[in-house]
């Protein structure tokens, strides 16, 4: 890969790990403010609710800040944009839907399969 290729996926990835970490940060003070005494139980169950799928949320989003962090690693040491499993190089197009990919799309569809097939 070219290092002007390798530097738009950098930028790429530093602006998205950017908006993960300040959404992560306006969540955060989301859930540390005081909320109301709600006035009724449905109330406070739909408050409850949000506020678990907003956890749930920025626990994937935690996840992903990871994967950024790896393929930035893999950008600096050389490897970004080679599947783990084949060793051929990752399409430009989804490297660009999915800057964090490790896997061709080939061994992707593939390992997709098995996973369908174990019924997991």
């Amino acid at each position: 890969m070219t290092p002007e290729k390798l530097d738009f996926f950098r930028k790429l990835l530093l602006e998205r790990l950017a908006r993960l970490q300040s959404d992560a940060e306006k969540t955060l003070g989301d859930l540390t403010q005081e909320k109301e005494n709600l006035p009724d139980s449905i109330d406070l169950a739909s408050e409850e609710s949000e506020r678990d799928f907003n956890i749930r949320i920025r626990d994937r989003e935690r996840r992903l800040v990871v994967k950024i962090r790896e393929a930035l690693s893999r950008i600096d040491d050389g490897t970004f944009g080679t599947c783990t499993e084949c060793g051929e190089e990752i399409g430009e197009k989804r490297l660009i839907a999915r800057p964090v990919a490790t896997h061709c799309i080939d061994c992707k569809t593939a390992a997709e399969l098995v996973e369908r097939q174990r019924g997991l």
